[in-house]
């Protein structure tokens, strides 16, 4: 073995990398993990889909502790195919009932546009096969998301799906009334 594939804890305590100093944060909490019989199925039967943004905190803004929820994250809290897939799993296979959709004010796909995938294959020399899911209007955003999953076929629990808005600057959710 390398001493660079595995640095010694001496290098991770005077900085390393940023995944050092993950690696280290997570033998602390291993250290007091007391979760180990937990059950894989959500405590209150949801599913939250949230935008990856690092101001959003889904569990701090919504309440929520380790166990309680399925958590699917992506830019833009977007529902694509593969979040479909994922509350499907979620719903058919573990007994979640509830979605909760959670957008968030100043998002970077408000600022991004299709061209995005172009400026890409430019770049790569390939055109990447996913959809940039750019928006310009977060609250039709929401609705539209709220749409994808309350039509998915694969989806048997469709009744309580609500979408919401988290304000960066307040903290604060809003909720989108999906027939405005």
């Amino acid at each position: 073995m390398s001493t660079s594939a595995h640095p010694s804890s001496s290098a991770v305590r005077t900085g390393g990398t940023v995944t050092d100093r993950l690696v280290e944060a997570n033998q602390r909490y291993a250290a007091e993990f007391t979760n180990s019989g937990m059950d894989a199925r959500p405590a209150l039967q949801v599913a939250v889909v949230a935008c990856m943004d690092a101001r959003l905190d889904p569990h701090a803004a919504l309440g929520l502790k380790l166990g309680d929820c399925h958590t699917i994250r992506n830019a833009g809290g977007v529902v694509t195919d593969d979040v479909i897939r994922s509350l499907t799993i979620s719903q058919r296979a573990l007994g979640t009932r509830s979605v909760v959709l959670v957008h968030h004010t100043g998002c970077g796909l408000e600022s991004l546009t299709e061209d995005f995938r172009h400026e890409l294959e430019q770049e790569v020399g390939q055109r990447p096969s996913w959809a940039v899911e750019a928006f310009r209007d977060v609250d039709q955003d929401v609705r539209q998301s709220m749409q994808r999953v309350r039509t998915s076929p694969f989806l048997p629990h469709t009744d309580d799906v609500r979408g919401f808005v988290f304000d960066v600057k307040t903290g604060l959710l809003r909720e989108i009334d999906p027939t405005s």
